[in-house]
């Protein structure tokens, strides 16, 4: 615990030294109002690295998320342009998304296949299913279905008690993942699942199970993510969140999530989304585009990975250095008395 507190004040730290930088790159940055509306602009990265961190703490990924995210937002808008109620027709893009993660899970536990390379596969499957659907709605290739509700659109748009409805949205879905990963029997599976599956395994912990309710977790949170893109954007499209996968797994791993499994809380990948969430905004207001961006993206995720290796192999040296010293101590003690 006191690990993951040191890492969360460290994650604290860096986002006040961003603040920081970007406030005297642009003096506009640190706007109040600038700084919440502009949580609409990575919401759909923080909905989606939520439940991406319970698949990585079981030391598994999805990277079809970004597919996922294209397969609700089409589902979605498909069926309202067929007539079924928005409300109705988004749930139904949360059960295709629930379809897609299921598939991955199922994938995950019967092939024993690297998820990494499940979930490459699959999102072209999901990509091209989507694109199929773009197609009955009348869109051809990559153009996108609009003209949706306006009561839709202020889902993402709009406000609630002068805050912006995407600030509520994710503070909610942190509390509702805090409660799941933290307060439940099935966090503490996931853990051990992601510290040792064999041993879970033998302790009576129905692991395959698990997995695959976790992807399809996964699944809902990728749709759910793609749904309120399509209403930030009011429109629908078979690629919307294409691109978004390395950035999800950036605020899951950037959390303190590891990607061998075991470790991972969601007060990290909140303030990791944060994190990722404003330099993305003060990368713009400093005139960077998005292609470079996604240099200074990749940067971050390989400089986290390789940070908390190197970290890791320190504090484990530091570690055993002392169980050394104070064995050491012990011994001489032990001499001092005889």
């Amino acid at each position: 615990m006191k690990k993951f507190l040191n890492w969360h004040l460290a994650l604290i730290i860096i986002l006040i030294v961003e603040f920081t930088i970007f406030s005297f790159l642009n003096p506009y940055f640190l706007n109040i109002d600038n700084l919440l509306f502009n949580v609409a602009d990575f919401l759909y990265i923080a909905l989606a690295a939520l439940p991406m961190t319970l698949v990585i703490v079981t030391g598994g990924i999805d990277i079809s998320v970004g597919s996922v995210m294209g397969l609700g937002s089409i589902v979605t808008a498909l069926l309202w342009s067929k007539g079924i109620h928005i409300g109705l027709a988004s749930i139904f893009g949360l059960g295709a998304g629930a379809a897609a993660g299921l598939l991955n899970g199922f994938l995950v536990v019967l092939t024993g296949v690297n998820p990494l390379v499940i979930t490459l596969g699959s999102s072209f499957l999901i990509s091209g299913v989507s694109l199929i659907l773009s197609g009955m709605a009348g869109a051809t290739g990559f153009e996108g279905i609009s003209g949706l509700p306006m009561s839709f659109s202020n889902i993402a748009n709009g406000y609630t008690f002068n805050v912006p409805n995407p600030v509520w949205i994710l503070l909610i879905a942190f509390v509702l993942f805090y409660i799941i990963l933290h307060k439940t029997k099935y966090g503490e599976y996931l853990y051990l699942i992601g510290m040792n599956p064999e041993a879970a395994k033998y302790s009576g912990i129905s692991v395959k199970k698990i997995l695959m309710f976790t992807y399809t977790l996964m699944g809902i949170g990728g749709a759910f993510s793609g749904i309120m893109l399509t209403s930030y954007f009011t429109s629908a499209r078979a690629d919307l969140g294409a691109s978004s996968a390395l950035s999800v797994v950036t605020v899951a791993v950037l959390g303190g999530a590891s990607i061998y499994g075991g470790k991972g809380t969601m007060i990290g990948t909140f303030i990791a989304s944060l994190l990722i969430g404003y330099l993305k905004y003060g990368l713009q207001m400093a005139g960077i585009s998005s292609q470079e961006t996604q240099v200074f993206l990749g940067l971050v995720l390989i400089g986290t990975i390789s940070g908390r290796f190197f970290w890791d192999i320190y504090t484990n040296v530091r570690k055993n250095k002392r169980a050394i010293q104070k064995r050491e101590k012990l011994i001489s003690q032990k001499g001092e008395n005889v």
